[in-house]
């Protein structure tokens, strides 16, 4: 059979040809600023995928971090905004306060949301705000030069902890996401994993879910999602999934933490 992929030319007449992949239409068609490797590019894929197959461009917001994402408002062709540092969660709750009806999500990386803009999670979290909240978490600072972050690693290197992080004299790795299970105003608390095709495929059934615990106006959403930093990492981008499997996955299980009852059904 022959394949056809977007934007190609095609050498045989295009009725015979099947489309197997093409760009969603809640990406722009920019190229990203992404080092190669890095895992925002395929998440920005995942989360279009889900806003087209459910249907909801037309009547969603996303809120942009600070961050190696803070351009995230290019790549997705909706209607976003830019958070200050931290911020996007109170953002997101006055966006969903007067558009009620509207899906209204952040995209945010560990420095943004659990280290500057813990505070704000927090709250948002006990007051059941019905937003989404997809969090990135390659347990370091991306931007800003590879320092160390409320989810680095016991013991791994970063440039504010070029000796590796001792837990004794700079705390030990926060866990955010099971924290915030135990609130009352969550309703979808989730962990997933990029690092393999099969753990990408449950990570966009985990989106799929979180949009619609809003939907369904359950309370405050959240998919955690291991990502590959190989710049900051100082690896190389396969050597980066490995890291994830080997070191990040033991101290950051992936799993489901709370998932309300009669969430998609």
């Amino acid at each position: 059979m022959n394949i056809l992929l977007e934007h190609e030319t095609p050498a045989t007449d295009p009725d015979q040809m099947e489309v197997v992949y093409r760009r969603p239409d809640a990406l722009t068609d920019l190229a990203t600023h992404y080092c190669p490797g890095c895992s925002h590019g395929v998440i920005h894929r995942l989360i279009a995928e889900v806003i087209d197959e459910l249907g909801i461009r037309a009547s969603t917001i996303g809120v942009a971090p600070v961050g190696c994402a803070v351009f995230a408002y290019k790549y997705f062709n909706l209607d976003s905004c830019e958070a200050a540092h931290g911020r996007a969660p109170a953002m997101a709750t006055g966006i969903k306060r007067v558009l009620p009806d509207h899906i209204v999500f952040t995209y945010q990386g560990d420095g943004d949301l659990a280290s500057i803009g813990g505070n704000e999670i927090l709250h948002a979290a006990l007051r059941g705000e019905r937003i989404t909240v997809i969090f990135v978490n390659n347990a370091v600072y991306g931007m800003t030069g590879g320092q160390m972050a409320p989810t680095t690693l016991a013991g791994m290197k970063t440039t504010s902890s070029p000796a590796g992080r001792d837990p004794l004299t700079q705390g030990y790795p926060l866990h955010l996401t099971e924290m915030l299970a135990t609130m009352p105003g969550v309703a979808y608390a989730v962990r997933r994993s990029m690092h393999s095709v099969a753990e990408t495929r449950k990570t966009k059934k985990a989106i799929r879910l979180a949009f619609a615990a809003q939907q369904q106006g359950l309370g405050l959403s959240i998919v955690e999602i291991l990502a590959a930093c190989p710049t900051n990492w100082h690896v190389e981008p396969v050597d980066a999934l490995e890291y994830i499997r080997s070191q990040m996955l033991p101290e950051y299980p992936v799993g489901d933490f709370k998932v309300s009852e009669g969430l998609g059904e």
